[in-house]
This record gives C-alpha cells, sequence and structure tokens, in this order.
C-alpha cells in the first residue's frame, strides 16, 4: 500500500488541472485560428479588405492630354503639368537583367538627369553632385530634393533619354495655352477636374475632350508600413494611352493679323462685340477668327460669356443678306439688271412703308445700281415679284436656317420663318430673320465654287501620339445653289458695291488685292418687342471674298454696337486684308509676291543696332529706332513675324532718350503700333494717312506726359 504524502498528491493534482486548463486554451485557440483561416469576416470586420486596405496601393497613372497645333504644327495648348522624379535603387525591381527597371548606372542617369535639370553650365556640378548623394543611398527608392520637381517639357526630355529607374509621380495638371488670348473662343479651355483629370469645357477643347484626353492607367503593387514599395512584392501596370493631338485649319500668321485688327479696332472704343473671320473659299477651312471681348484661357480672365460668336451669335444680319435675295430673283428668271425702278420709298399692302436708308432713294435706278447702292425698296420689288414660298425656300437652299455641323460646341441654326409680305419685305434686306457668321460664310463660299457652297472646319487632321495621322478632313460639298451664270453676274454687282465710282465703298479696299463684297447694317431687335432706336444701336458688317477674278477666301468683319467713326471700319478691313493677302501671297501688286519681297524677322533682341539696321535696310524694310544705346532690347514685329517688303520695324535700344520720328504719310496701323511699341498715348481723328501730328518729327519724348494729336486725311 502505498504511502505517499498528502504534499505529492497535491502536486499532482494541481499538474493535472494546469495540463487541462492548458489544453482547454490551446483547444480555444486552435478553434479560432480555425475560424479566421476559413472565415473573411471576423467580428464584423472584412479581413480581405483590411489586409489589402494596409498593404495595397494602386496608383493612377494619368494619361497625357494631346496637343492642339496650328494647321502648320505650332503648339497652341498642350500640358503644362508638374511631377517629382522618383529613382528607383532596389535590384529587386527588375526581374529581367536586359530590361532593367532600377538605377543600374547612377554616373549616367546624374550626369543625363543634370543635362536637363541644369540649365546653366554653373550649376550642372551641384546637380550631378546632389542627385549623386541620393543614388547612393540605401534605400528602396527615392526622391531628388530641390532637383525633382520638374514640369511637362522636362519629363517628356527625360522620357527620351530612356534612363532605368527613372519615374514621375504627377503633382498637378493643368493646361498651357501658349498664345494667351490668342482664338480663345475656337480653342476653348479645359481644367482639372475633382478625380485630378483634365477634362475640355469649352472650344475645341470640349468638343474633342474624348479624343485628346486618352486613357488613364493604373500601378497596383504591396507597400510596407513606411508607404514605400515592398522590394519582394510584385508589381501590376497598366500604363496610360496618351491623349490623340488635334490639328487646326488656323494659320498663326493669319490669325495674328486678325487678332491685332480686332485688338486695334477696339481700343478705346465702346462696342459690345466685334468679330473678324477668314475661310478657305475653295475647302471650308477656317483660317482664322478673332473676337472681342475675348478671354485668358489659363486664367479664365475676362470671361463673360461661353457664346463664341461665329457659331452661337444669331442675329438679324442686314443687307449682307441681299446677296441671296438678289441670287434668289436670278435663279428664279424675274431678275433684269438693267430696269429701272423708283428709289425712294414703297409701300405695303398693309400700309407698312419701306424706305432706303437715305429716305429718299436716287430717283429711278436700275436694279445693278440699286444693289451698289443697296436699296431696300430695289429688294422689296424683287421680293414681292418672287413670293413668300420661293424667297424663303432659296434661303433654306443656301443654308440659313441649318447648322453647318463645324465642330466646335454651341452651334445655332438661325431662324428663316416668312409668312406675310411685311415679313417677306424685311427679310429681302435681312431683317426678321435670323442667322450666325459662319453660315453666312459657307453661302459666301459659293462665289468661289462656280455655285457650290464649302461647309466650315476648323479641325484639319488627328493624329496619335506618335504623330501617326488617325484622320483627316476632307472638304464638304453642297449641291449647286446657283447656276455659272448667276454666279458671275453677281460676282460683278459684288464688285461694284467697293470699286463702282458711284458708291460710297471705296475705303474698303485694299491697294494690293481686289475683293467683292456687300456691307450690311442691321437694327437691333429690342427685348421688349421692335428695335433699339439709338444712334450706335446697329450691327456693322461687310461680307467679302478675295481675290475678286479667282476667289481664294470669304472673310466677314461685324461689330454690334460700335461708337465711334465709320472710317475705323474701313481702315480695318482695308488695312487686315492687305496684311493677310501678303501672307497667304494672292496680292495682285506687280513682283509683291516674290520670295525676295517677303521677310521672316529674326530675333534681334541682345543684338548690335547697327549691324541689325543695316541688314533689314538692305532688305528694303523701313527701320525705327529709339534711343541711342548700341544694343537692341526690345523690338516689333517679333520674331518669326511675315513682312513684305517696305514694311516698318522698330526697335529700342539700351538707352531711354525717345526721339520723335517723322510720320507724315504713315497709315493709320503704323501710327497705332508706333505709339503702342513705346507705350506714348495717343488720340487720332479722320481716316486714311498721317497729315498732321501735335509733336513734331525730333522732339524728345516725354512717355509719360505726352499724348499724340494725330489728324488723318485721305
Amino acid at each position: 500500500m502505498s504511502n505517499k504524502s498528502p504534499r505529492i498528491r497535491s502536486i499532482r493534482f494541481n499538474l493535472r488541472l494546469t495540463m487541462i486548463i492548458v489544453g482547454f486554451f490551446f483547444c480555444v485557440i486552435i478553434v479560432k485560428l480555425g475560424y479566421v483561416s476559413l472565415s473573411n469576416n471576423v467580428d464584423g470586420i472584412d479581413l480581405t479588405s483590411f489586409a489589402n486596405s494596409r498593404n495595397t496601393t494602386k496608383e493612377t497613372l494619368f494619361a497625357s492630354r494631346g496637343i492642339i497645333y496650328d494647321v502648320n504644327g505650332k503648339a497652341l495648348a498642350k500640358n503644362a503639368n508638374s511631377y517629382k522624379i522618383i529613382a528607383i535603387l532596389s535590384p529587386s525591381r527588375t526581374t529581367d537583367e536586359k530590361n532593367p527597371k532600377h538605377v543600374v548606372d547612377k554616373d549616367n542617369t546624374a550626369n543625363k538627369l543634370c543635362e536637363v535639370l541644369a540649365r546653366k553650365d554653373d550649376e550642372k556640378a551641384k546637380c550631378v553632385k546632389d542627385i549623386l548623394s541620393y543614388l547612393e543611398l540605401d534605400r528602396y527608392q527615392v526622391e531628388l530634393g530641390v532637383w525633382g520637381h520638374i514640369g511637362e517639357d522636362e519629363r517628356q526630355e527625360i522620357l527620351k533619354l530612356d534612363l532605368p529607374g527613372i519615374e514621375f509621380e504627377p503633382q498637378s495638371k493643368k493646361r498651357q495655352y501658349l498664345n494667351s488670348s490668342w482664338a480663345s473662343y475656337i480653342l476653348g479651355y479645359a481644367r482639372s477636374n475633382d478625380d485630378g483629370e483634365i477634362e475640355g469645357e469649352m472650344g475645341i477643347e470640349a468638343y474633342y475632350d474624348d479624343i485628346l484626353k486618352g486613357s488613364n492607367g493604373y500601378r497596383e503593387y504591396q507597400q510596407d508600413a513606411y508607404g514605400y514599395k515592398m522590394a519582394i512584392a510584385n508589381e501590376i501596370v497598366e500604363e496610360a494611352v496618351p491623349g490623340n493631338n488635334v490639328y487646326l485649319t488656323i494659320d498663326s500668321d493669319v490669325q495674328n493679323v486678325l487678332e491685332n485688327a480686332i485688338t486695334n479696332f477696339s481700343k478705346d472704343k465702346s462696342l459690345d462685340w466685334a468679330l473678324f473671320t477668314i475661310m478657305d473659299a475653295k475647302t471650308g477651312a477656317i483660317v482664322g477668327s478673332a473676337t472681342n471681348p475675348n478671354f485668358n484661357p489659363n486664367t479664365l480672365d475676362n470671361l463673360k460669356s461661353y457664346m463664341n460668336p461665329l457659331v452661337s451669335y444669331q442675329y438679324e444680319p442686314g443687307s449682307t443678306m441681299k446677296i441671296f435675295s438678289w441670287l434668289a430673283a436670278m435663279e428664279n428668271g424675274i431678275y433684269k439688271g438693267d430696269e429701272l425702278y423708283p428709289s425712294g420709298t414703297i409701300k405695303l399692302s398693309d400700309n407698312t412703308l419701306i424706305k432706303d436708308f437715305n429716305n429718299i432713294g436716287w430717283g429711278n435706278i436700275s436694279y445693278d445700281r440699286g444693289f451698289a447702292y443697296s436699296s431696300n425698296v430695289a429688294a422689296t420689288r424683287l421680293a414681292l415679284e418672287l413670293g413668300v414660298g420661293k424667297l424663303n425656300d432659296y434661303y433654306l437652299k443656301c443654308g440659313f436656317s441649318t447648322k453647318t455641323k463645324i465642330t466646335l460646341p454651341g452651334e445655332e441654326a438661325g431662324l428663316i420663318d416668312i409668312n406675310y409680305e411685311s415679313e417677306l419685305a424685311n427679310a429681302s434686306f435681312g431683317q426678321g430673320i435670323l442667322v450666325t457668321p459662319v453660315q453666312l460664310m459657307r453661302a459666301m463660299s459659293a462665289f468661289a465654287n462656280d455655285g457650290v457652297m464649302a461647309s466650315p472646319y476648323v479641325v484639319s487632321k488627328i493624329t496619335d501620339s506618335t504623330g501617326k495621322v488617325l484622320s483627316e478632313t476632307e472638304p464638304v460639298y453642297s449641291e449647286k445653289i446657283a447656276s455659272s451664270e448667276n454666279i458671275k453676274k453677281m460676282k460683278k454687282l459684288l464688285y461694284n458695291v467697293v470699286y463702282d465710282s458711284f458708291s460710297y465703298n471705296k475705303l474698303y479696299a485694299p491697294s494690293n488685292v481686289t475683293i467683292a463684297g456687300k456691307t450690311g447694317t442691321a437694327q437691333i431687335a429690342s427685348p421688349r418687342g421692335g428695335y433699339l432706336t439709338g444712334e450706335y444701336d446697329y450691327i456693322k458688317s461687310f461680307l467679302g471674298i478675295f481675290p475678286y477674278e479667282n476667289p481664294q477666301y470669304v472673310f466677314y468683319f461685324a461689330t454690334k454696337q460700335f461708337v465711334g467713326p465709320s472710317g475705323d471700319i474701313y481702315t480695318t478691313i482695308s488695312n487686315t486684308i492687305k496684311d493677310v493677302a501678303n501672307i497667304v501671297n494672292v496680292t495682285e501688286e506687280k513682283n509683291d509676291v516674290d520670295d525676295d519681297k517677303i521677310i521672316v524677322l529674326d530675333d534681334y533682341m541682345n543684338k548690335n543696332k547697327d549691324e541689325v539696321v543695316k541688314s533689314l535696310s538692305d532688305k528694303h524694310l523701313s527701320v525705327i529706332t529709339f534711343g541711342n544705346g548700341n544694343t537692341i532690347i526690345s523690338q516689333y514685329p517679333l520674331a518669326n513675324a511675315k513682312v513684305i517688303s517696305g514694311s516698318k520695324v522698330f526697335f529700342k535700344t539700351n538707352e531711354n532718350s525717345f526721339l520723335m520720328p517723322d510720320v507724315l504719310g504713315w497709315s493709320e496701323n503704323e501710327i497705332r503700333r508706333l505709339c503702342e511699341f513705346i507705350g506714348l498715348k495717343y488720340h487720332i481723328e479722320g481716316y486714311g494717312k498721317v497729315k498732321k501730328v501735335s509733336i513734331p518729327a525730333k522732339t524728345e519724348l516725354d512717355i509719360s506726359n505726352m499724348v499724340l494729336e494725330v489728324q488723318l486725311e485721305p
């Protein structure tokens, strides 16, 4: 019989109890671990989601938005994004030695990067030293400090270097418009949305948003507790696809002329708006379109309306519509140009009295003469003979009341709805109907295409990011709206409007090319009914073609509620078409378009004044310099501008004592450019050439206190 002590029995009991308790808790832990391993949700927590949120990072790789170019490949809108440079240092990133994904040659990488990052030679050594200090760190990846913050241009340069291990982290995304307010209603603008993507909101940027924006990609990887990519982690990358590029039909040289013309016309004037557009009459391509007001797409300064005047403004056109009511009469066989009619007034059956603009007319004159004089009575008589149906139908045939389908947002269709005799009369001279500028230009192109209209367009082609052409715009033409005989007859009438010895419109004519066209002065509808009755409550316009014999271009100028002398409209149109004709080489002056007559200006900044003056004088340019310094510090026109032989070029030197040049005989545009170049205030009266000025030649100019009074005479 065992005589073990109670103490030993107690120890054994406690040991058994302890083993039972430990075994129980071990079983509980095993059961819990099994539950956890078999379940995605424990205590209300989604373990898979929890793990992914702690360890997996998915970054959006934003697509680079496409570039908008002019017709010659000059960038107009592009990305101005900012990035942070990331250098991957860990060899674990590389899975294929032939295609390394980490920095392999640190010295070469630093030197190549600094060729881009250090623009000044004396900064390169410091740049290389700094970047090498980062690349020598024992880390998976590093940033490059102050050298590592770059823009889109630098990023593109570095990408071309094909440096292993160099990546970019987007910091901000924005769009840059290289010419500020230039063609702003054509380009529109794009801005970053809440998701960080650049999104088109107006103009070409909006219409072609899907084409420009590309497709975003992503990078997904595991990261450690410090936020760095884990060296052993696999990475999933879906590369972003860059957006496509859009090439406009806009010619920058022509656009510059139009922008200057509208700016000068509108400066210090009161007006609601002004528009000047030029279209290739043979194809329908818009080669330039300037407006006032405009806005700066970079800042949205002065953006007061989202309506593009070219396509969104619909208004009564006035007498430019007589072109098409006369054509309607010709096409319907009722027009006899030499037939006489009593001008002045005509009373309709409802006692409405239609008057010519001078209220008294010119006696008995021919219908041909009535067109040159812009006779409302002649237009009414022809329309009454046509009848409501025929005039209405012909306007529709000419494309009015139908959108042109130009690829710009917000195009309006206008309105042609003629029902009564008074509406018929008004419609014949452009009242009581609504049209858009782009519709007028489409209809006017028939005079360049033997009676066939060319549909306006503003995009010439689309390419991908490698430059491969994806699509090109082909001209679209209408059915024939007038016979060859009537087109020729109407063209002659349009010529007579400008050049007829009894016409008032010779001041529209440029000196270097023959134009043909029609003026318009339309009343403005009042929101309370009827028309506004103020002295300046009109839309004044001119719709024309050039050169006359073989029209290549349609142009349209219009301004609403312009307060100022008519001479400003004459000179703006004539000088602008003259400059454009020089640029597109359709001038008719002898030898005016020879290659040696068109000069492309260089950048003369910081060059010796005497050498530049001699060089340009030898090219038959008139050089005006300000200051007695030896070095040029400012020039107009700017580098790469095209000028015609005999044009004036202005320079400032590094000495600020300015003397007044002899400006007698200068054109209005030349005197304006002079004053704006040196900052001299001025006031101009009359039209034509400079006849008299208040500051004599060789007077020392006090720019801040002087005002130049200019008197122009034909």
